[in-house]
This record gives structure tokens, C-alpha cells and sequence, in this order.
């Protein structure tokens, strides 16, 4: 779910070496679960926060990826996970508020079954065009679709996610019926937007960005509450009259049953890491901006975030399906 195809960067911070020598050193071992794969920027940051964390609280950590079912597998794992401290699920804030919302049948209750730690980072979306739409503010985009309406279609980066339900509130904003079309990631719909074959996507801004720099697309605007530091000339979709903030972020969370001061000796930790300069240049040169929260501050984050978001995702009926 909404997971962000982030930028190759922070080379070398491989830690299972660092980890293992670690665990020899400072007895319990601490995984973090990351519910996707690795290589990309959010097992980056992942493995980037287990080596910061283990020299800030002196006990070792390692990252595990358990991946599969959108995410589903990390974090059943976890919730089922001994609630001692050694298990910590990574993973973004949608993975976590989404999945309930589109199951038949929730697999987990976000209120009972996780002990919040932290909100770790947010990341952003932006609404990108290319040549298939004669558009070059957002204005421009909203009548064109207007004045196209068999052409009147967006991309995504997968069904389920922040930029899909984004689109369909788009659709209620505007007034305007699309046809969302979905993608295996971000690099197939930028490249359908150069090639002048989608009027426009919704995407992570780490997507779009090179591209925007080149030439090839254009971020009309951008879904955060303020101005992205990546673009600051690119307006908000607020400042363009649509009343919408819809960005994501990597949260921390332990099973249930976990200690509460254990949360919040990590969540201190996290937040004093996070504040270091070079992690946080690390994490801006893949598209994150770094945060760091307490545990309740996550809590309102979740219940203000699955407040907004229900009622749009239970509006388009979508459904996960085997």
C-alpha cells in the first residue's frame, strides 16, 4: 500500500554485519519489521534509523523485510509478535489506516493491537501532467478536462492507495467523471505522461521530480498542507482552490501488550535521531522529511487521518480482493 518508489540513495548503510556484532555486545537482538522489500527508500530509512537506534539505546537492531498482501504479512507478524520489545514494525501510515478499511473482514484493529512509538516521516504527492494535456498551471488542467471529457483520466501508482482515493476526491471537487487508470509503480505512468498518453497522474514527487527538472512532465501542484522544500515554486492544491491534504508518512508501532515506557524511551530516541543533520540529509536526498513525534501525537495523526479518508474510500466501494 502506497508504497513510495523512493530514489536509490544512502549507499553502504547495510547493518546486518554491524547488527550481528552488536547482539554479541549488548545482549537482546530488536527487529524492525518493514512489510516491504528491500532496496528501496523506506528499507533505506528503515536500516538508517536500526543503526542510529543502536547506538542511542545501546541494544542491537536488524531490519526484516516480510513482505506480501500489500503489506498485510509485516504486519500480522508483528501484532502476533512476543510484546517484550524485541519486535517494532516500520511501515507507512496508509499501510496501516487503508488495509482495514478496504478488508471484507479487518485483519487487525489499529486501536488494540499496536502500541503507538512514533511518526517517523512524511513524504508527498503531486499532481503531475505531461503532453497529453495542454495544461501548464493546474487551472489550465481542471479546463482542460472540462472541455475533454472522453479524455477526462488520471493514473495512479496501484489501486488502494493514497493517489487512488485522491483522484476520486478530485472527481467529487471538481465535479468532473474520470477513468483512473492503474500502474505497476510510478516510472510506467511518467513515462505514459511523456509519451503524451494520460492527461495526468497522481504520484509520489520523487516520481516526477527528475523528470519535472528535464522537462519531460510538469507538477502542477502538490497535495501537502504547505509547499513541497523539493518544489517550493509548485503550489498546493489548497492554494489552487481544492481543499484537500492528502500526504503520507512512516510511523513506528510495537504489538500490543508492549511496555508504554518502552514506547516512549523509542519514541525520544527516534526524535533526537531524526534531529541529527546528517540523518536528516540522508533522508531528504530520498524524498523524506524527517518528523519525529510522541506516541499520542502519532494516535491523533492515525484517528485524524482514518477520519478523513473512510468516508472517501467507503464512497468508491473499493475492495480488496484475493
Amino acid at each position: 500500500m502506497d508504497r513510495r518508489r523512493f530514489m536509490a540513495g544512502c549507499a553502504g548503510l547495510s547493518l546486518l554485519p554491524t547488527a550481528n556484532r552488536a547482539f554479541a555486545e549488548t545482549g537482546p537482538l530488536t527487529k524492525i519489521v518493514y512489510p516491504f522489500a528491500a532496496g528501496g527508500g523506506g528499507d533505506t530509512f528503515c536500516r538508517l534509523l536500526a543503526e542510529h537506534l543502536r547506538l542511542a539505546l545501546d541494544r542491537a537492531f536488524i531490519v526484516e523485510n516480510r513482505t506480501g498482501a500489500d503489506g498485510l504479512i509485516g504486519i500480522k507478524s508483528t501484532m502476533n509478535a512476543n510484546p517484550d520489545g524485541t519486535t517494532i514494525l516500520v511501515t507507512t501510515g496508509p499501510t496501516m489506516y487503508l488495509l482495514p478499511m478496504m478488508e471484507t473482514k479487518p485483519s487487525y484493529d489499529l486501536s488494540k493491537d499496536f502500541v503507538p512509538v512514533s511518526l517517523l516521516g512524511r513524504f508527498e504527492f503531486g499532481i503531475v501532467t505531461g503532453g497529453g494535456a495542454e495544461a501548464k498551471t493546474f487551472p489550465q488542467l481542471v479546463a482542460w478536462l472540462k472541455a475533454n471529457p472522453g479524455k477526462a483520466s488520471f493514473g495512479v501508482p496501484s489501486n488502494g492507495t493514497i493517489p487512488h482515493f485522491t483522484g476520486a476526491r478530485l472527481e467529487q471537487a471538481l465535479g468532473i467523471a474520470m477513468t483512473r487508470v492503474p500502474y505497476r509503480g510510478g516510472a510506467p505512468a511518467v513515462k505514459d505522461l511523456i509519451g503524451g498518453h494520460l492527461p495526468f497522474a497522481i504520484l509520489a514527487l520523487t516520481d516526477a521530480i527528475p523528470q519535472h527538472q528535464a522537462g519531460g512532465v510538469r507538477v502542477l501542484a502538490v497535495s501537502s498542507r504547505e509547499r513541497s522544500p523539493f518544489l517550493p515554486e509548485v503550489p498546493t492544491l489548497r492554494e489552487s482552490g481544492i481543499d484537500l491534504v492528502a500526504d503520507a508518512w512512516y510511523g513506528m508501532w510495537l504489538p500490543t501488550g508492549g511496555s508504554a515506557d518502552f514506547a516512549r524511551q523509542l519514541s525520544a530516541a527516534v526524535t533526537t535521531v531524526l534531529a541529527k543533520p546528517d540523518v536528516k540529509q540522508k533522508l531528504l536526498a530520498i524524498g523524506l522529511i524527517p518528523a519525529g513525534t510522541t506516541p499520542e501525537e502519532l494516535s491523533q495523526e492515525l484517528v485524524a487521518n482514518t477520519a478523513f479518508w473512510q468516508p472517501i474510500v467507503k464512497a468508491t466501494g473499493y475492495k480488496i480482493t484475493d
